[in-house]
């Protein structure tokens, strides 16, 4: 069974830091690029960081770049988002994503976590 499981929100002051983990099983997770995505209430859900199952190569919005990190630990099955210098724009549910996509034979795997509330208040 697959599973993705976040942890790691809460409640934190602007300018404070929270580290997110999302534990895996249930699926190859080397092979897997993986993502956190964000959706605040009234917005879309947005693409925050990627990190590829290939070469380890990550992508950051925007709007996180310089604060943001995401990490893997391959033998844990194991990805993190470590959030500094938060602001307030970046409370939101925070979800991981693992994606694969079998290029040559036309379908593909998408799975995603319950999701974890960060919040960013003075």
């Amino acid at each position: 069974q697959v599973q993705l499981v976040e942890s790691g929100g809460g409640l934190v002051q602007p300018g404070g830091s929270l580290r997110l983990s999302c534990a895996t099983s249930g699926f190859t997770f080397s092979r897997y690029d993986m993502s956190w995505y964000r959706q605040a209430p009234g917005k879309e859900r947005e693409l925050v960081a990627t990190i590829t199952g290939i070469g380890g190569s990550t992508n950051y919005a925007d709007s996180v770049k310089g604060r943001f990190t995401i990490s893997r630990d391959v033998a844990k099955n194991t990805v993190y988002l470590q959030m500094n210098s938060l602001k307030p724009e970046d409370t939101a549910v925070y979800y991981c994503n693992a994606f694969w996509k079998a290029t040559f034979k036309g379908y593909e795997f998408d799975y995603w976590g319950q999701g974890t509330q960060v919040t960013v208040s003075s």
